[in-house]
């Protein structure tokens, strides 16, 4: 069995790597939909690609609950509560499976209905519906139940690296398939065989390494009490990454779809990046937390947030610096549709801002597990976002519906500003507010400057060296004035920086 920090270091480096993966995937594919197919097209693959992202809420806070159920037994080596849990999210999952497959089938026969520009037929819409659901599929009948005793077990490298080989290998059959000329419909069919490759490797994995696992023993339903109250921490989430699309395709066309899933390629770049930085996090707070460590949990929070919030102000100024030249070029030789929006590109970079803004105390409540706490918090946010969404859509299209998002985001911002300090780490709420309103400062600086300076960028190695530049200036700006405002803090960010890294050396 493996010590926890070796865990903890391989379930990093596999997550950093999968995201790596997942970044170039997500923007080679696309480019050759566009290439290709159109701008059509990539926003009928975009769409109904969220549609089922949205539909996956049928699952109702299991794989959380199940997680967190899973903790204890598996600590303690207890195989029949282990067992009793499992087999209760395995039946649980089975029903949510078939919700899902009835949404799905839903999807399928209205979708021509609200694209009927589309140049597909309704049965080859259905085919392609069906095809990019397999995932789903698979995961609610057949490996839900191994994911959730994986990530318990900090087994979470053998879900990266399943998902690593599943990524690769759907780039690679869409990248020949579409070069050899094939249609849309035959490409999403053959991508496919990619899912079940990745099944396969969790399936033996598990089979292997946990013999013991029985699904059909008496399920133990109490153990998952809680999977209502993660539902609103996941509805949260779902609204913010599917929402946007889902009012896209109703109100607008396909090809304002696409035009928004490549800036949005954007913004799921920088949660990539982000991601990898606060991964692991979560697990550390809630043990500091469970242990009632109430110094260490405010010394913590102090460092992690000033360095989050610093982290946050150079990926967001610089992302809004090149956002534009990356569509730029992104997109050259793509005429069918407008993707140079100055003004969509800011309030894209924007939210995305004032999303992360959030983070430290949003991940508290995850460590704490404070989801019941804070569900009222998080049905308001949707309910502002989709609301706020639908109206903007009617009225302002895509820059409406970003500005719902806006909203909502500024309202969950404000909250848990004042929650978290209240309910959880005693400390004042001034400190977080100065170093939010510095990050805010900051970007307006670069908002004036992106405002009056627009470079003429014509290369990737062009584009490069101003990331380069730009992002050398912004490290120096941010940790100038947050030594200033702070100074006492970032010798210990510093010096805590230090011993990690002397570890890991030593």
């Amino acid at each position: 069995m493996k010590g926890r920090t070796e865990l903890f270091l391989h379930n990093s480096t596999a997550m950093a790597l999968q995201q790596v993966v997942a970044m170039v995937t997500a923007l080679i594919i696309p480019r050759i939909l566009l290439s290709v197919y159109g701008s059509e097209i990539n926003g009928f693959i975009v769409s109904v690609t969220q549609f089922i992202s949205y539909f996956l809420l049928v699952e109702a806070g299991l794989s959380g609950a199940s997680v967190y159920a899973l903790y204890k037994p598996l600590a303690n080596e207890d195989v029949p509560a282990i067992t009793g849990i499992l087999s209760a999210a395995r039946k649980f999952y089975q029903i949510s499976g078939y919700v899902f497959l009835g949404l799905i089938l839903l999807l399928a026969i209205l979708y021509p209905v609200f694209a009927s520009s589309l140049q597909l037929s309704a049965c080859q819409v259905a085919i392609v519906v069906f095809s990019l659901s397999v995932p789903g599929i698979l995961d609610f009948f057949i490996l839900s139940k191994y994911q959730v005793l994986l990530v318990a077990s900090q087994r979470s490298y053998v879900l990266a690296f399943a998902q690593m080989v599943y990524l690769l290998l759907n780039l690679g059959i869409i990248w020949v398939l579409v070069t050899t000329g094939f249609s849309i419909v035959t490409v999403q069919v053959a991508v496919v065989f990619a899912v079940f490759v990745r099944a396969r490797i969790l399936y033996s994995y598990t089979k292997e390494h946990f013999p013991y696992v029985n699904h059909i023993v008496r399920p133990n339903n109490d153990s998952l009490k809680d999977r209502w109250n993660v539902l609103y921490l996941q509805l949260l989430n779902s609204v913010q990454s599917a929402l946007p699309i889902i009012l896209a395709t109703v109100f607008t066309s396909l090809k304002e779809v696409s035009v928004y899933s490549i800036y949005n390629l954007v913004l799921n770049g920088i949660a990539g990046i982000l991601g990898i930085f606060i991964s692991g996090l979560a697990a550390s707070f809630g043990d500091i937390i469970a242990r009632k460590q109430r110094k260490i949990l405010k010394e913590a929070t102090q460092q992690f947030e000033q360095a989050y919030y610093m982290l946050i102000t150079v990926v967001y100024g610089v992302a809004l610096l090149l956002i534009l030249p990356f569509v730029k070029l992104y997109t050259i030789h793509i005429t069918d549709a407008e993707y140079i929006l100055p003004w969509f590109g800011f309030i894209c970079i924007l939210n995305g801002l004032l999303y992360h803004l959030k983070t430290p105390q949003g991940m508290l409540v995850i460590s704490a597990g404070m989801y019941r706490q804070t569900r009222w918090q998080s049905t308001t946010q949707a309910l502002i976002a989709a609301i706020g969404g639908l109206a903007g859509a009617v009225f302002w299209g895509l820059y409406g519906i970003v500005g719902g998002l806006i909203l909502s985001n500024i309202y969950r911002d404000i909250d848990l500003l004042f929650f978290i300090p209240k309910h959880l780490t005693k400390l004042s709420y001034k400190r977080s507010l100065r170093h939010i309103l510095l990050v805010l400062f900051t970007f307006g600086i670069v908002s004036v400057f992106w405002f009056f300076y627009s470079p003429q960028i014509l290369t990737i190695a062009q584009w490069l060296i101003y990331a380069i530049c730009a992002s050398c200036v912004l490290i120096i700006w941010t940790v100038a004035t947050n030594y200033f405002i702070d100074p006492l803090n970032m010798k210990k960010i510093y010096k805590s920086v230090q011993r990690v890294i002397l570890r890991r050396n030593g």
